[in-house]
């Protein structure tokens, strides 16, 4: 058993215009959340408590995923009120963890903004495997010179946590999936901004503490950029489109490359729909033909437009750069 904390109060600026009416961690991939694939995961891991660190529109999340039982588990919020960097939003939301009756309960970290089909399951079991203090979720990329890298030693040791450089000393990269013991987290500052990166990782290695790094190569994608949502959505369907219940689709129309419709959406005769995300509750009217497009919930797209590569909602109207 473990518990969790989720990372969700990003404002998502690399995402605007998406991000204009939600908070990043809320925008649909094929059909659901970013955030409801997260928790399924985590169910699946066997976590029974996750606590919401949210900030940026935190007001969304409480309605949708109210108390966690629809998903078999306790959902907790904690409302960042300034922000705090990854270190300082995770010691704020643990908070809510109660950490000195945690006992070695692990906790899990995700990142908001990631989607991974890697085994949480077996990360925390190599985690007590090794009686870590810290386990970071590490991935190999072709070239890591984006994005810093984790060099470890032959048993998986960290020993070292380097910024972006133009000569790797390895390809292994931070995934963005962190296992805990409590009391790593009770020795973060409360209520200051501090990076979990920059300075709890590299500190504790520093001081020889056990941080370990668990190597599974699946699947990964940073949904950070409209490009990459869109991506992220069309690589978990499987058939030429998904449409989640309650949608109506006229026998006339056409839906292609993989697009996703939300709930209660409905298609009127011959419109034409090729590799969008729609949302919840939307109407599309006839004959309109849709490319590469964001509809936010709730639109109402008129009879006869032709866009592409717009992002869509019933105040904004805006490109979007793919």
């Amino acid at each position: 058993m473990a518990v969790g904390i989720l990372l969700v109060g990003g404002f998502g600026t690399r995402l605007k215009p998406l991000t204009s009416e939600s908070p990043k961690p809320m925008l649909p991939v094929a059909g659901l959340p970013v955030t409801e694939h997260q928790i399924l995961a985590a169910k699946r891991a066997g976590i029974h408590t996750l606590v919401l660190a949210t900030s940026y529109l935190s007001e969304v999340f409480t309605p949708y995923f109210g108390d966690g039982s629809k998903w078999g588990m306790k959902i907790l919020y904690a409302v960042e009120k300034e922000p705090l960097g990854t270190g300082g939003a995770i010691r704020n939301a643990a908070q809510m963890l109660d950490l000195a009756n945690l006992g070695d309960e692990p906790i899990v970290v995700f990142n908001g903004d990631v989607l991974s089909r890697h085994s949480i399951a077996d990360q925390i079991k190599f985690h007590q495997a090794h009686s870590a203090d810290a386990t970071l979720h590490l991935i190999e990329v072709e070239d890591a010179r984006a994005f810093g890298c984790v060099p470890t030693d032959q048993e998986g040791r960290v020993t070292a946590f380097l910024e972006k450089m133009e000569s790797p000393v390895t390809n292994s990269i931070n995934a963005g999936c962190y296992i805990f013991h409590p009391s790593v987290l009770d020795r973060i500052p409360l209520g200051e901004v501090v990076s979990i990166e920059r300075q709890t990782f590299p500190a504790l290695v520093e001081s020889g503490r056990p941080v370990f790094g668990y190597q599974e190569q699946a699947y990964w994608l940073d949904v950070g950029t409209p490009a990459a949502l869109f991506k992220g959505s069309r690589d978990l369907i499987s058939d030429e489109f998904h449409a989640m219940e309650g949608s109506t689709i006229d026998p006339t129309a056409q839906i292609t490359g993989k697009s996703s419709l939300g709930r209660n959406v409905t298609v009127a005769a011959n419109a034409s729909i090729d590799d969008c995300i729609i949302g919840d509750n939307v109407t599309i009217g006839e004959g309109v033909h849709l490319s590469q497009c964001f509809i936010f919930h709730n639109a109402a797209i008129p009879a006869g437009l032709h866009q592409s590569r717009h992002y869509l909602s019933t105040a904004i109207t805006e490109p979007i750069n793919l």
